[in-house]
């Protein structure tokens, strides 16, 4: 992907005035830079303790879920406090991304044995996928401010089709498309 590429995206996301489309546009974009077979999007809610499912998508399994509502059967908010003691909540990425500010990048989830992924493999299980490579991007406005997380899914190689890493060329790339994502989605909530 070319920087005139990236500049193309950032311009139809600044352009956009529906919050649903713009962050379906997030998601959608990311996927097709990363060739992810899913993504993700939270939003904080609740005072930023907690982050909510706003889009959920999935090529092979046909998912795409936009507008989540807080009363999903599958897809709960992430808390990012623990409710007894208030510490950060880091063994969710997702959370765990949004508190530390930082880009998670994991190869296969399943080995991985920094977080909790039994939500993510109670949802495999549900339909019969299978879940392996996974990038965690915050997304912070013009102020710094984390206002919410994009989650990308088995990035896949376009030739073998096997899934693979999602390499720190693409980390970078969408590291730059979020920055400009957040600040459209700012932008447009303020504008509402």
């Amino acid at each position: 992907m070319s920087i005139e590429q990236l500049n193309k995206i950032g311009i139809a996301l600044s352009s956009e005035r529906n919050i649903n489309k713009l962050l379906e546009m997030i998601v959608d974009e990311s996927m097709n830079i990363t060739n992810a077979d899913g993504g993700t999007l939270y939003l904080m809610i609740d005072n930023n303790t907690r982050l909510k499912f706003e889009i959920v998508k999935n090529k092979s399994l046909g998912i795409n879920d936009v507008g989540i509502s807080k009363d999903s059967e599958i897809f709960y908010p992430v808390k990012l406090f623990n409710p007894k003691d208030n510490s950060p909540n880091d063994h969710f990425v997702s959370a765990y991304c949004a508190l530390s500010e930082k880009t998670i990048n994991i190869s296969d989830a399943y080995k991985e044995r920094g977080f909790d992924f039994s939500g993510t493999k109670n949802v495999d299980k549900k339909f019969k996928y299978r879940s392996k490579s996974t990038l965690n991007v915050p997304l912070k406005d013009h102020e710094d401010k984390i206002i919410g997380v994009l989650q990308l899914w088995n990035s896949t190689c376009p030739t073998t089709k096997n899934v693979i890493p999602f390499s720190d060329d693409i980390v970078e790339l969408i590291e730059s498309l979020t920055s400009q994502a957040a600040v459209a989605l700012n932008n447009t909530r303020l504008i509402d």
